[in-house]
């Protein structure tokens, strides 16, 4: 306890020495980050068809109050971006802060609430783009206004930005910004969505960070055979073939391959952990036992599983239109989620031998292809101010960097040699499996989107306000 409280007591003074921060009564600032919050979730950016524009407008007028300058910027006139920027003295690069306005469908029978009513219950507030992606949307919104009000003496600029059609429609969002504008957005560091803390019998043991992401690599599989009676069986059946290779390729243990954040993740997960836990964390890398360790986290720990290595999903089969119709033509389609430095055209070509079947085509498909980017650094100065962030506004968690089995827009930055770092709020794993980013209801503990503001102010302050 003594050690924990003087590490706290020196950071905190380093953190001050470092800079001119402003000091923030969190507090008296919570209304004003609700309401935000609130009035966000009422603006229905779902996607498609996205109409983010509504939110850009909502976000431009709370700028231009505070004179801070913005852009608007639009591939699509109801799908537009915002820009805005503080500047600083140019001795630093300058940090990014990113969050899309657009939101996933609702199924409305699902919900207890409006899911576009910003509804306070419980503790939480209820609503679709809550945790996903609003609070970020509004903790960096409120990290721009203050710095603003406070007149913080910056040694890099600060650029917020407001995407859309992150939710799988990239274009008219991160793809047009990088593509066409990214002067306007070219930082050194980003944050955005990706990590969050994890909450325990009401306080935050672990806060993820995180520091890269697998790449979609899907593929079809395709059979072409004879039709016929079905009366006749047939040796080149396509759904026979077919059937031979998605059993292949579905239960196909691919390697297990760590990278420096995998390896970090879990041993700091070790360090937290039950002994029993600890112990096959600990033993991935015993030869002896990691085998049986794999198995073990495929049946019941499934997400450590696929952090593990590239993933292999069957997840959609076409073939056939009667019973009595031996179909010409099958097809499957495989959702791959690839480790960063995957070598595709290896791993097909293992995936050819494995099949074993000159029948079945490989056909990688191009749609939504986003880029691979090399894994954001755990030793520079932004990786730093985060864990000295969480564990200022989460004393006693533990920071650990994380492989997110997902994607996120930070791979179209991470290509452009942005370093990129996802982070999120505090949730316990019951929220976030069942109220979590998608799911059928969301929602975020209050309490944990105030904490987030604070946690995203004290990390970016940490890197841009200057002596």
């Amino acid at each position: 306890m003594r050690s924990t409280l003087l590490y706290l007591t020196l950071s905190l003074l380093a953190h001050s020495a470092s800079g001119q921060v402003p000091a923030i009564d969190w507090k008296s600032e919570r209304a004003e980050i609700l309401r935000h919050h609130r009035s966000l979730i009422q603006i229905d950016t779902t996607n498609p068809p996205g109409n983010e524009t509504l939110a850009v407008e909502y976000l431009r007028r709370v700028f231009e109050a505070e004179n801070i300058p913005v852009q608007v910027l639009a591939l699509e006139p109801a799908r537009a971006n915002l820009v805005a920027r503080l500047k600083g003295n140019g001795s630093k690069r300058p940090i990014l802060l990113m969050a899309h306005t657009d939101v996933v469908g609702v199924q409305r029978e699902k919900w207890p609430v409006d899911p576009f009513g910003g509804i306070l219950k419980d503790g939480y507030v209820w609503g679709r783009g809550s945790i996903d992606d609003k609070d970020k949307l509004t903790a960096n919104l409120i990290v721009m206004l203050l710095l603003k009000r406070s007149r913080a003496k910056l040694d890099r600029d600060v650029i917020f930005l407001a995407e859309s059609g992150e939710e799988g429609t990239t274009k008219p969002g991160i793809e047009f910004m990088v593509n066409q504008h990214l002067n306007e957005i070219n930082a050194e560091f980003a944050l955005t969505e990706g990590g969050g803390g994890t909450l325990e019998n009401g306080r935050v043991t672990s806060v993820s960070i995180e520091t890269t992401e697998k790449v979609p690599r899907s593929i079809r599989l395709a059979v072409n055979g004879t039709s016929g009676h079905a009366s006749v069986p047939r040796v080149d059946n396509a759904l026979v073939h077919l059937a031979a290779a998605v059993e292949k390729v579905g239960t196909w243990q691919t390697p297990m391959r760590l990278n420096d954040t995998t390896r970090t993740y879990f041993e700091k997960l070790a360090s937290i952990s039950p002994p029993d836990k600890a112990a096959r964390y600990k033993g991935l890398t015993d030869p002896a036992r990691t085998v049986k360790i794999q198995q073990y986290l495929a049946v019941n720990e499934p997400q450590h599983y696929s952090m593990l290595r590239t993933s292999v999903v069957p997840t959609i089969l076409k073939g056939g239109f009667r019973v009595n119709v031996i179909p010409s033509e099958a097809e499957a389609t495989v959702d791959i989620r690839a480790l960063p430095d995957e070598d595709m055209p290896s791993f097909f070509e293992e995936m050819r031998k494995l099949i074993n079947d000159p029948a079945v085509k490989i056909e990688p498909l191009t749609d939504n292809l986003r880029p691979a980017g090399v894994p954001s650094r755990l030793d520079n100065e932004m990786y730093r101010a985060l864990e000295n962030a969480a564990r200022r506004t989460f004393p006693g968690s533990t920071v650990m960097p994380m492989m997110s089995t997902g994607a996120t827009d930070m791979s179209y930055l991470r290509a452009k040699g942005i370093q990129s770092y996802g982070i999120g709020p505090a949730a316990t794993d019951g929220d976030r499996t069942n109220f979590g980013a998608h799911s059928d209801v969301e929602r975020i503990l209050e309490s944990s989107l105030y904490s987030l503001a604070e946690f995203t102010w004290d990390a970016v302050t940490e890197v841009a306000v200057g002596n």
